[in-house]
């Protein structure tokens, strides 16, 4: 294996890590676009990069978020009851995104559709617009709800979830750094059923291509994870040290880079 692309892989996996703690996300979105530039140079087919970066990104949540959690968990930051009532939605439309949806949809409408949502989403926040007095989190049902339309969306663009349950806790008056620790928990969900549905659905397709599990590319899964695990803590650490102000206004840019990624992939591959 060629020692500047395991050197490439440590790189992402440091940064991920670090904007994981830092600001609830996964990594995934920020993981796609190197995948996708990395991984035909490990042997995956050209065919293929875009869904296996897409699975390999997911699946790094896995462990960047337990790491990530495990460092908020310890400052009392995490918003348990939310994360209860958000996970059955979360592992059902995970599944039916990864396993079902994931292999055969046309994702150009869809991008562009959340991209703007995002977009309107960092502009509120980075003007930090105060949330009404009041205002709190809805019902178990609703939350539930919108537990399975972040599962079903992160599973499309390979996103642990943050960039619409952040706004979402926000809207109810939930702290920005209880938001962005919550969400790190909720993204382990995430990636876990999404996860399970690339292996699922990408038994059939990868052509028993060496290295790889469903749509995941284990060895790229395996290197990324291994730095992510060791510097999320860093992020979570910089979370309760950043004023909330700071805090948000990263988040907005965060969201802003992203959504436009999203429109440039969208019209690119339309």
């Amino acid at each position: 294996m060629d020692p500047v692309l395991v050197a490439s892989l440590l790189a992402l996996g440091a940064g991920v890590g670090v904007a994981a703690g830092l600001l609830g996300i996964g990594g995934g979105m920020i993981l796609v676009p190197f995948l996708t530039f990395l991984l035909p140079r490990f042997g995956v087919s050209q065919e293929l990069a875009v869904h296996a970066s897409i699975a390999t990104a997911m699946a790094t949540i896995l462990f960047t978020s337990l790491s990530s959690v495990r460092a908020h968990h310890k400052r009392g930051a995490i918003r348990w009851d939310v994360v209860r009532a958000m996970t059955p939605g979360l592992i059902v439309g995970g599944i039916l995104s990864g396993g079902a949806v994931f292999a055969v949809i046309d994702g150009t409408l869809l991008a562009l559709v959340f991209a703007t949502f995002v977009l309107y989403s960092a502009y509120k926040m980075g003007r930090n617009t105060p949330v009404p007095q009041g205002r709190a989190m809805p019902g178990r049902p609703v939350i539930a709800g919108m537990g399975v339309l972040i599962g079903f969306v992160s599973g499309l663009l390979g996103a642990g979830g943050a960039f619409l349950s952040v706004p979402f806790m926000l809207r109810g008056n939930v702290p920005v750094r209880q938001a962005v620790a919550t969400s790190a928990a909720l993204g382990f969900f995430i990636a876990l059923a999404n996860s399970v549905g690339y292996i699922w659905s990408g038994q059939a397709v990868n052509g028993g291509q060496p290295g790889m599990l469903g749509y995941i590319y284990w060895p790229a899964l395996l290197i990324v994870s291994a730095m992510s695990v060791l510097t999320a803590p860093v992020g979570a650490s910089l979370a309760h040290r950043i004023s909330q102000v700071t805090l948000k206004r990263i988040f907005a840019a965060m969201l802003s880079t992203l959504a436009v990624y999203m429109i440039v992939q969208a019209i690119f591959h339309a």
